[in-house]
């Protein structure tokens, strides 16, 4: 059981210390990059949303 927990531990700062990492790395995104993300984020929904619509129409029209 002790061998567990220290693993358990280990594995646990080892995760908290690449979470540093990232957050360190990582920067804000500016105006137009932000934009971008938005922009694409919509059309992926808007897309996915609109397949599922379809199946869903689909459906209704065989049964």
């Amino acid at each position: 059981m002790e061998e567990f927990k220290q693993t358990r531990t280990q594995k646990t700062k080892k995760f908290l210390r690449e979470c540093r990492r990232v957050l360190k790395i990582t920067k804000k995104p500016d105006r137009t990059e932000f934009k971008t993300i938005v922009k694409v984020s919509g059309l992926g929904m808007a897309l996915i949303g609109l397949i599922g619509f379809l199946l869903a129409m689909g459906k209704q029209l065989l049964f």
